[in-house]
């Protein structure tokens, strides 16, 4: 089974006076024809979570949705404090171990999602860098725990060819 994790896409920037509180900052009209281009090509090569979790955050959430959008499964959104800035591994597992054998998607930030897949690939520095919606594959032959995963694909809108 595969755990995928997600980067949220694009977003207006921090500091922005439009946005005084950075739970709201949302995806940019670009990063989000942008974003819908990255997931459509990783859907044509089966990206297809059956769950997927996100922060709150707007721009996650929006991130989240692009997601559930563009795959075939369709998988439903569901918010989870643990993705919120400062992520909670422990329930992450939680929430994973409901789905036994389902592939799943974690919807975060940075620099959670860069120790999170260390962390599940068995090292913390293993230094997988997360540009603004990057997306990365982490294949499981049992349970999602830590140090049980092996790096499969990591994939970037660059990588992709996606300007």
């Amino acid at each position: 089974m595969f755990l995928f994790l997600a980067r949220h896409a694009w977003a207006g920037h921090f500091g922005d006076a439009g946005w005084t509180d950075d739970s709201l900052r949302e995806l940019t009209p670009e990063g989000i024809d942008r974003y819908r281009r990255v997931v459509r090509c990783l859907a044509e090569r089966g990206f297809a979570p059956g769950r997927v979790a996100t922060s709150s955050y707007a721009r996650c959430r929006q991130t989240a949705e692009i997601i559930a959008e563009e795959t075939l499964a369709a998988p439903v959104v569901e918010e989870l404090a643990a993705l919120a800035p400062g992520a909670d591994l422990h329930a992450l597992l939680d929430w994973s171990a409901a789905s036994p054998g389902q592939d799943l998607c974690w919807v975060g930030h940075n620099p959670d999602v860069e120790w999170l897949t260390g962390a599940l690939i068995g090292d913390r520095g293993a230094g997988v860098r997360f540009a603004k919606g990057a997306i990365a594959a982490v294949r499981f032959d049992a349970a999602i725990a830590p140090g049980a995963g092996q790096l499969y694909w990591h994939a970037t809108a660059k990588s992709l060819g996606i300007d």
